[in-house]
């Protein structure tokens, strides 16, 4: 797994996805955004292409659909071909990967918690903050106990036709929502037992950034937003 990034090089990363909202309405600076941050994800931050293919699966799928969408034009004769529509695909395509590659780099190198942590040093309201990191926690409890309850069902042999499988979706779904909302008021209960005021405290690990490090990466991404005005 990829390592965590220190704190002034998470918010560096953050910057490069704003980079890209300004210079990726040309075809050439998306490129450019992503021919520098897929070698950063792979080759300094080390994220397994694996790892990356499996975030990056379901965005793409759902770019691609909508792009094919473009290909296509109404017409007095019908449904036919758009050379325009093509183009706007094509440079559709480029500017979604680029930002895309931007967000990975961000998500699969930084922990919820410390985004979490800097969304909150930027004002954003502690309440805010702390429901979406227990959503964040509350969503792997619910995917552990949805696996058990199928691991169960197909040791029971309830998934030998589509029927019966059809049939075995709809009760782990009728059982995962009791078990969801018991599991909700058990988490509640608990944090109150503890004396919970409204903030979650987690421990953290934040190394110092070095200025040496920051300096570069400012440098090119200074470097890049040139290149895209320019080019």
């Amino acid at each position: 797994m990829a390592q965590p990034a220190a704190g002034g090089k998470k918010a560096c990363s953050a910057l490069e996805c704003w980079v890209w909202r300004w210079l990726c309405h040309r075809c050439r600076g998306a490129l450019l955004v992503g021919g520098v941050v897929l070698p950063a994800t792979f080759l300094w931050a080390r994220v397994p292409l694996r790892v990356w293919l499996q975030a990056a699966a379901l965005p793409m799928g759902f770019l691609l659909t909508g792009a094919a969408a473009l290909l296509v034009e109404l017409g007095p004769d019908g449904i036919a071909f758009s050379a325009t529509g093509a183009a706007q695909a094509g440079l559709l395509v480029l500017r979604a990967l680029a930002a895309l590659s931007c967000l990975l780099l961000l998500s699969l190198t930084t922990p919820v918690s410390d985004l979490l942590v800097g969304l909150r040093r930027i004002g954003l309201p502690r309440e805010i903050v702390e429901i979406a990191l227990l959503t964040y926690r509350f969503t792997f409890l619910i995917s552990d106990a949805a696996m058990a309850m199928n691991h169960a069902q197909i040791a029971r042999q309830r998934r030998s036709s589509y029927r019966r499988w059809l049939r075995g979706l709809g009760m782990l779904i009728a059982n995962l929502l009791p078990r969801a909302l018991d599991r909700a008021r058990r988490l509640e209960a608990g944090l109150a037992a503890r004396g919970w005021e409204g903030e979650m405290r987690v421990l953290r690990d934040m190394p110092r950034a070095s200025a040496t490090v920051l300096a570069a990466i400012l440098g090119l991404e200074a470097a890049i937003a040139t290149a895209g005005v320019l080019l």
